[in-house]
C-alpha cells in the first residue's frame, strides 16, 4: 500500500539568515579594510594572547552569573543567529486551513492519524488535544502555558548574550592594562614600548568588537527568533480553537491573517504576549 502523503511531510530545513551571515562579513570586513587603508597590516590585531583573556575571560564571567542549564541552552540556540528553523507563519496558516477544510467535511476525528505526522510538535499536540475531545479551555490553558515557557526560555537564552556583550569590553580593558604592566618593565627600551603599548590595546578592541559586532546583536536575533516563533504558535492555537469550533474555512483565514504580516510583529523592547491578538480582541464573535 502506497504511503499516504501526509507521512510524507518532514520538519521544514533551516534557512541561512543572510542578514547575519552579511552583516558580520560586511562589519568585520570595514573595520578591517579601514585598517588596511590606513598602512596596518592584518597581523597587528592578530594576537593569540588578547584572544585568550578577553574570550576566557567573558566565558568565565558568564559561567559565574548564569545557572548551567541556561548557559547549555543558549549554546545550543547559536545556530539560530545564523539559520531560521521556525515555520513560516504562511505555511502554518495554510496547513491549519487544510486542516480546517478536513475537518469540516468529514468531521474533527478525521484528523486522528493525520496530526501524528505533522512536524511541528506544538501544533501536533495542540490538534491531538483537540481530536481527544478536550475541553477548549483546557486546551487553551495547556498551549499558552508552553507558548509563556517558550518567552521565558527564550529571554533568559538571549540575556545570556547580552551579558556578554557587557561583560567583554570591561575585559578587554583589563588585558589593555595587563599589556601595559609588561610594557612597564622595558622602559629602558623605547622602541619596545611603542610596539608594546600598541599590541596592549589589541585586548580592548577585541573586548569592544566581539560585544558590538556579534554578542549584542546575537541577542537582539534571539529575541527576533522568540517573537516569530510565538506569533507562529499563537496562530496555530488560535486556529485549532476555530477548527474545534467548526468555523468556515475562509473565516478561519480572515481571522489568523494579521499573524502573517509583519506589521504585528512586537518591537524590540515589547514582549509578543503584550500584542493583542485579532481573535481575543472580538473577532471569536464572528463564530
Amino acid at each position: 500500500m502506497a504511503e499516504p502523503p501526509q507521512a510524507k511531510r518532514r520538519a521544514a530545513a533551516a534557512k541561512p539568515d543572510f542578514a547575519s551571515i552579511g552583516g558580520l562579513a560586511l562589519a568585520a570586513g570595514g573595520i578591517l579594510g579601514g585598517l588596511l587603508l590606513e598602512g596596518g597590516r592584518i597581523r597587528d590585531v592578530a594576537q593569540i594572547t588578547a584572544a585568550v583573556i578577553v574570550f576566557g575571560g567573558t566565558l568565565g564571567a558568564i559561567m559565574v552569573s548564569t545557572p548551567i542549564e541556561v548557559l547549555m541552552r543558549s549554546a545550543r540556540k547559536l545556530n539560530l543567529v545564523f539559520f531560521d528553523t521556525a515555520p513560516a507563519a504562511n505555511d502554518a496558516l495554510d496547513e491549519i486551513i487544510r486542516l480546517a477544510a478536513k475537518a469540516r467535511k468529514h468531521g474533527i476525528v478525521s484528523l486522528e492519524q493525520e496530526a501524528e505526522t505533522i512536524p511541528d510538535d506544538f501544533l501536533r499536540k495542540a490538534l491531538n488535544l483537540a481530536v481527544d475531545g478536550t475541553d477548549l479551555n483546557a486546551i487553551r490553558n495547556m498551549m499558552e502555558l508552553e507558548i509563556n515557557m517558550e518567552e521565558h526560555h527564550g529571554e533568559a537564552e538571549a540575556k545570556v548574550f547580552e551579558a556578554a556583550g557587557g561583560y567583554s569590553p570591561t575585559i578587554g580593558i583589563i588585558g589593555a592594562v595587563l599589556g601595559l604592566i609588561q610594557v612597564m618593565k622595558h622602559l629602558e627600551n623605547i622602541d619596545e614600548v611603542g610596539r608594546g603599548i600598541a599590541v596592549a590595546f589589541v585586548a580592548t578592541v577585541y573586548g569592544v568588537a566581539s560585544a558590538n559586532l556579534f554578542l549584542l546583536p546575537a541577542a537582539n536575533k534571539l529575541r527576533a527568533r522568540m517573537h516569530h516563533s510565538i506569533q507562529t504558535k499563537e496562530l496555530m492555537l488560535e486556529g485549532v480553537m476555530a477548527i474545534v469550533e467548526g468555523l468556515n474555512p475562509k473565516l478561519i483565514r480572515i481571522k489568523l491573517e494579521p499573524y502573517t504580516r509583519e506589521a504585528f510583529a512586537p518591537k524590540a523592547d515589547e514582549s509578543p504576549r503584550a500584542v493583542k491578538s485579532p481573535v481575543a480582541a472580538g473577532v471569536r464573535a464572528e463564530g
